[in-house]
């Protein structure tokens, strides 16, 4: 039989600090507000550097990569040589990656400095979620991660309103100088309020084989997989919204760049809400429901924007309520679906966040040019992947995660 990786077991639960909470909760903000901020200003990068706006789509493509190889790399290193130091060089160099995007003379310069930044972003973002996982456990876990996603909606809703502020009195260089300044106050943050959660007696001894064999643990559990599908299915959804929302909202029905600002802040607001709400029905009501309800939305959604994309052209209240009714499904299903896959491997922390961020982001960079497909004109691939994500997720609930019939009961 091939060798196993058994570190030994987490310690009991205890409650998980409110700043502790409040900081991770910072440190995972770093993606929404550099995607976001960032958007709003394809325009203007596109005619500062006379390219082409596929060139600049790709430097959202190269973050997303760069997220993904990140929290890969990032969760396993931290299995080995704890949490608290690897996280702040994560921030220094989140603070570095940005002040070279806003020095960029190219467009080359520019996304290779987005890739690193995207990098830096995913390895904060993994070992912040395994300290949490370090700490909590259970209905507890599941409370404190939907609390993380819950309150961190505010930077998505936030995002492009800084951005278009930002824009209002200075250009997109600007947007990366406040990026900057937001990993100074990170690694500050995380400085004074992080703790050490993994004791040296609980990390692994590191190593390329060490680090394979708790990867084939983490991948060869069943309920695992399937939660991991049930999330990253979910994302597809909301990056082809993402990224297709300003043509959707803006090219087809006319809506000034304010009040689409608007519209995204309400929508991630709406998500805000759905995660607060599972939050605090965690430990009441089963997880596997609330991921139910949260695909059904989600599907509902899909199902009618397609109606609304194929044979209506998608009108204007159609694509609003789309959106919303999406938004809140994603707020239900995503940080539940990744509370259970942590909670399947609670031996693997930091590997299990690595390979759960490595295939949302991946996802995420896969999602954006397909959705864009069929131009600036039509809602229609975009419709189709968020349908197609609803039943996918839905797939790996009931069928890869479904419940041992051993008696043995699951969240």
């Amino acid at each position: 039989m091939p060798a196993t990786v058994t570190p030994p077991a987490p310690p009991t639960a205890r409650a998980v600090p409110t700043a502790l909470v409040a900081t991770v909760v910072f440190l995972t903000a770093v993606a929404p507000l550099a995607t976001d901020m960032y958007v709003t200003a394809f325009p203007t990068v596109e005619a500062e550097f006379r390219t082409s706006a596929s060139a600049v789509q790709l430097t959202l493509t190269t973050f997303f990569a760069g997220m993904g190889l990140g929290q890969l790399v990032g969760g396993p290193f931290s299995d080995q040589r704890g949490r608290r130091l690897p996280l702040l060089a994560g921030t220094l160099l989140v603070v570095a990656a940005s002040v070279v995007c806003a020095l960029a003379p190219s467009i080359g310069v520019l996304t290779t400095a987005r890739l690193v930044q995207g990098f830096a972003g995913g390895w904060v973002m993994v070992i912040a979620r395994s300290v949490v996982v370090d700490l909590a456990h259970g209905a507890q876990l599941v409370r404190v991660l939907n609390v993380v996603m819950g309150i961190g909606g505010i930077a998505p809703v936030l995002g492009p309103l800084f951005g278009a502020a930002i824009l209002g009195f200075g250009d997109w260089r600007t947007t990366f100088w406040v990026l900057a300044g937001l990993g100074v106050l990170m690694c500050v943050t995380a400085a004074v309020v992080v703790p050490e959660s993994l004791p040296r007696d609980r990390r692994h001894a590191g190593g390329l084989r060490t680090f394979r064999l708790a990867a084939r643990q983490v991948l060869g559990d069943r309920r695992f997989v399937g939660y991991v599908v049930t999330a990253c299915a979910a994302f597809v959804g909301v990056f082809a919204y993402v990224a297709t929302s300003p043509f959707v909202l803006q090219t087809m029905n006319g809506l000034s760049p304010t009040a689409y600002a608007i519209d995204f802040a309400a929508n991630a607001g709406a998500m805000t809400v759905a995660s607060l709400v599972a939050a605090r029905l965690a430990g009441r009501v089963s997880t596997r429901r609330i991921i139910l309800v949260g695909q059904g939305c989600m599907g509902i959604a899909g199902a009618g924007m397609l109606i609304g994309a194929i044979w209506f052209g998608m009108p204007l209240i159609v694509a609003l309520i789309g959106f919303f009714v999406l938004m809140i499904g994603n707020g239900l299903v995503v940080t539940n679906g990744g509370a259970l896959a942590s909670s399947a491997v609670p031996a693997h922390p930091g590997t299990s966040s690595a390979v759960l961020g490595l295939v949302q982001w991946t996802t995420a960079g896969v999602t954006a040019p397909i959705a864009g497909l069929g131009g600036s004109d039509t809602a229609v691939p975009m419709a189709v992947l968020v349908l197609g994500g609803a039943l996918v997720s839905l797939w790996g609930l009931l069928v890869l995660a479904r419940p041992h019939t051993t008696g043995r009961t699951t969240s």
